[in-house]
Formats: structure tokens, sequence, C-alpha cells
């Protein structure tokens, strides 16, 4: 037993059978000044199509998540990977839809960016100076247990009159120009701006 336990690192329990996802969080400087660049999914997406994120995607088997990150962002952008460093990786976060997603801060040097329009219908950057003065509008978003019909209630205490846990997860919206950022984006933006707001 001991062999097993020593030196062991910890991961995320459960996660061999969760998605793994690696995004990357852009800077790109323009006009002297850190901005944060964004795209606009494609409309012809199935998964949440025209909303505002930052590149990513799968993590394949065997693949570390910061090249994940690195990869993603460059068949989505048109840039070539010697373009983009990673400067750090921001907290992991699990979501309640069994996904781990890999977060990192990533610069992208001077050039052309040739999205991909299968994935990304635009890009557009914003001042990472704007989102340091302009904190998110937050809404809360209720997460209730429903366990289906074939569940074995007659395992447990209480049966169907389980007293399940409740909870109220926050939602961030950022507003740019008209353009609303929230869910996942947003909630990886604000971890990124409280960082620099603490360091």
């Amino acid at each position: 037993m001991e062999a097993v336990l020593r030196g062991r690192q910890p991961g995320v329990l459960g996660s061999e059978d969760m998605v793994r996802a690696a995004v990357a969080v852009p800077l790109i400087e323009q006009e002297g000044q850190p901005q944060l660049l964004f795209e606009v999914r494609s409309r012809r997406l199935r998964r949440q199509p025209g909303e505002i994120c930052f590149p990513g995607g799968r993590v394949e088997p065997g693949e570390d998540p910061a090249r994940a990150a690195v990869r993603e962002t460059g068949e989505e952008l048109g840039v070539s990977t010697d373009r983009l460093h990673v400067l750090g990786p921001l907290d992991v976060l699990v979501n309640p839809w069994r996904t781990v997603v890999y977060p990192y801060v990533c610069r992208i040097d001077p050039g052309p960016i040739h999205p991909n329009a299968d994935e990304v219908e635009t890009v557009f950057c914003a001042p990472l100076e704007y989102f340091r003065h302009h904190p998110p509008d937050v809404h809360h978003v209720r997460l209730d247990v429903h366990p289906e019909e074939n569940f074995p209630f007659d395992r447990i205490p209480g049966g169907r009159k389980y007293p399940w846990s409740q909870a109220r997860a926050p939602e961030y919206f950022y507003s740019y120009e008209g353009r609303v950022i929230w869910g996942l984006t947003a909630r990886i933006l604000k971890h990124f701006l409280d960082l620099l707001a603490a360091g």
C-alpha cells in the first residue's frame, strides 16, 4: 500500500470518465497595451453557435493540456504555434457537465491571424485594462439533483424523500462594446483578473 501511495500526485477524482479540454486566454499587444483576444463561434456549429469564447478544445489521449491549448489555438486562429507562448496555467475547472478544463494564459506574437471559418465567425480584441476596471454583473443559476426514475431509492436513507443538496452557482456577465461574454469564458476571465488583482 505504501509503495502505491508514496510520491503519488493527486489528480481529479473520476477524471478518467470526463472530457478533458484545454483553453487559451490569448494576450496580444496592440498600441503598446495588452489586449485579450476573443472568438465569436461560427453559427454553423452545433454547440453554442455565435457565442463568445476563448480558443480551445479537447485534449487528445496522451497529450499534455498546455500543448493542446496551443494546438487548438493555432488551428482556430490560423496562427503558427511558434508564435504562441504559454505564460502560465490558471486553476483547473471541473464543471457539472463532467468536463475538466485546463486554462492557460498565452501570448501571441505579432502577425496575421486567419480564423478557421468552420469554427470561428470572427475575432475581436479588448483591452485587458478595460476588464480590470469594469467588473462583471453577477447572477445565479440553481443546481438541483434529479435522480432518474430507475434510481434505487430503496437503498438510501429516506428513499424518495432523501434531502438532496442544492447549490447556487454564480454566472458572470461582462459587456464590451455591445458584446456579452458569459459562461465558462467569463468564469475563466474573472479568475485571471482576480489573480492579477491579488498579485
